[in-house]
Parts: structure tokens; sequence; C-alpha cells
């Protein structure tokens, strides 16, 4: 009986989650995160709005690439080199960082 209640309880949270996937509108943000050798990059995505950050690592150095475009247009496009190569937690941080701030600034629209 247990058991029973539990795969119940589980199916009805896949239901919940399929439920709230499909629900999403051109208002949400889509996030995809990947991870590129040592480093990893995101892609958020809104209607026709692309963020995108890239953070390349290797031992002797790390680059960091932040676009930001609507349509074709490109709004933002710069990078910056830094003499080390990153950590991977603070590879984390950093995406962590740039997606919270892009969520936050389209929160405040």
């Amino acid at each position: 009986m247990i058991l029973f209640l539990m795969a119940l309880n589980f199916e009805c949270r896949s239901a919940q989650a399929a439920d709230a996937e499909s629900s999403a509108t051109e208002t949400d943000l889509q996030i995809e995160i990947t991870r590129i050798g040592l480093g990893k990059e995101v892609v958020i995505t809104r209607g026709s709005r692309e963020w995108f950050m890239r953070v390349e690592v290797t031992p002797e150095n790390s680059v960091v690439v932040r676009q930001e475009k609507e349509g074709d247009r490109y709004l933002l496009d710069e990078s910056e080199v830094h003499d080390r190569g990153m950590t991977p937690a603070e590879v984390d941080t950093a995406i962590t960082d740039y997606v919270n701030s892009v969520q936050t600034r389209q929160k405040t629209k």
C-alpha cells in the first residue's frame, strides 16, 4: 500500500511538471547551460531576445564572452581575458551570476 501511494505521488508530480512545461509562453525565459571543456556556456532566450555567455578555460587563461541580441541586432558584444585559468567553482559562479542578472533585469521590466 505504501509503495502504491508513493508511486501515485510520483505520477502526480510528473504530471504537474509536464503541465508547467507545456504552459510555458514566450514571456518565460528558456535557459540552456552546456559544459564545454573546462568551461561552460549559457544561452537564455525569451521570444526574439537572446542572452549568451561563454567561459572558455585553459590552464594559462580564461576568456569570457557576453552577447545580447534582439532578433539579428546585437545590443551587447563584449569579451574579457583573464591571465589565469578559472577554477570550476569560479566558472559556475560566473554563469550563475549572469543567469540571475538576466532574470532580475527581466522581472523589473
